[in-house]
Parts: structure tokens; C-alpha cells; sequence
């Protein structure tokens, strides 16, 4: 890539700046922890305090900033600590990446208080659309959630909730299914003397319907499933 199709990525610390040459896809990657290593991120391995003029850093400030003077290792800490701008089609594949695990956690943990039953992931993409709803590219979408809910609740109701499920499993099956179990959250487990699995599984609401055609598929049918109510606080 030639420095045409470049982004500065930059820094200032104490009044004195620091910018770089980077690929703007490459650097992104390796801010956002998808790429590990930092080949071919830097398209010039200087360091400058002008990028535009060609005004490289003096090696004293360099080394008194970031105690190294090797272009590389200040590149990382630039990319990683600094301020790297973002192509109009960058933000766009972020926000809906974002959007996408979003939706996901949506429809499999929160339920409609209405009727109990999940939301369908294309209703809650739908009321996103309806709310004309924010998202942060960099955000953490777990860290969004709460305000999602919020926002959504105007056009759908929806809580986050969780089920329980009391699930008995035949001896001859109870080895072979345990460990599928153990992808849940197991809240009690006990072994029968005739070698069957009676364990109650927590799960996020909106993974019931998943969660039991597993368990028939696993078991062919032969589990015991029995729906717990939670205990009234």
C-alpha cells in the first residue's frame, strides 16, 4: 500500500506530537486485538512530529517518551494509546459487527415479559431500525446491552431473565450427555445408583427452545425435562 492510501495515526504526550504512516485496516486490526503481530503496519518505519512535512521526531524526545527509539515498538504504542482514524467503510463493518453480536445476546437472553417467549433476532433488528438506535464501533457489545434494552423498550417490551430446568438423564446416556451439560451453567448435579444424571441447568431465557431440542437431540428423546419456576423473592 502506498502512503496515498495511508491514515496518521498519532499521539501527543506533554505537548509534543508523534505521527505514523499505517494501514488503516492492519492498524485497526491490531488495535482491536485480531491481529498479533505488527507486520506491514507501519508503511514507513519513521517516526515524525509533522508526517504531512516529512519532520521526524528527534530521537531525544523518543527515547525520553516511550524509552526506545526503535520506530516499531513506538508504532505499537501509538496504534494502541493513541488516536488512529477510521475510513467512513471501516465504521460501517464495525457498527454492524457490533450490531450483529448485539442482536445475538438480545435474543438469547432477554424474553417479552408478555408472553415469556424470546424475541425472534428479525423483530429485534426490526425495532433497532424503528428506534433509528446508536451503536459505539468500539464499544464492547456486552457493555451496550443495558442501554440497548432501554432504548428498545419503547416499540418491545423485553427483560433479561433466565429458566431452569430440571433434567434426569439415562445411565447409558448420562457419560456421553454430561459433557455437553457442563456448556451450561450446572447449578446442582447428582448421580443416581443406577448410574443416571439428575441436574439442574440455569439457562438465559431466550435459549430454552435451543437448549431442549439439544438435549432430545443429544438424548433421542429419552431425557426427563421438567420446567422449575424460580423461587419468589
Amino acid at each position: 500500500m502506498g502512503l496515498e492510501k495511508s491514515v496518521i495515526a498519532s499521539i501527543s504526550i506533554q505537548g509534543d506530537r508523534f505521527e505514523i504512516y499505517v494501514d488503516p485496516n492492519l492498524a485497526m486490526d491490531f488495535k482491536l486485538g485480531k491481529k498479533k503481530d505488527f507486520n506491514n503496519v507501519m508503511l514507513a518505519e519513521e517516526v515524525f512530529k509533522d508526517a504531512k512535512k516529512g519532520e521526524r521526531a528527534s530521537a531525544e524526545k523518543l527515547k525520553k517518551y516511550f524509552g526506545t527509539t526503535d520506530p516499531l515498538e513506538i508504532g505499537k504504542k501509538i496504534i494502541l494509546d493513541g488516536d488512529l482514524p477510521i475510513t467512513t467503510e471501516q465504521r460501517r463493518q464495525m457498527v454492524e459487527e457490533k450490531r450483529k453480536k448485539i442482536v445475538a445476546i438480545l435474543a438469547r437472553e432477554t424474553i417479552d415479559p408478555r408472553t415469556n417467549a424470546p424475541h425472534p433476532p428479525q423483530r429485534i433488528e426490526k425495532a433497532m431500525e424503528e428506534v433509528k438506535l446508536h451503536i459505539d464501533p468500539f464499544k464492547p457489545a456486552e457493555n451496550q446491552v443495558n442501554e440497548v434494552i432501554s432504548a428498545l423498550r419503547t416499540v418491545l417490551p423485553m427483560k433479561i431473565d433466565t429458566a431452569r430446568y430440571a433434567v434426569r438423564i439415562p445411565a447409558e446416556l448420562a457419560q456421553k450427555v454430561y459433557g455437553s451439560l457442563k456448556s451450561y451453567s450446572i447449578q446442582k448435579e447428582e448421580w443416581q445408583g443406577d448410574g443416571s444424571l439428575i441436574a439442574l441447568i440455569e439457562i438465559p431465557a431466550g435459549m430454552q427452545t435451543e437448549f431442549l431440542d439439544r438435549i432430545n437431540k443429544l438424548t433421542a428423546g429419552k431425557a426427563q425435562i421438567k420446567d422449575v419456576p424460580k423461587e419468589k423473592k
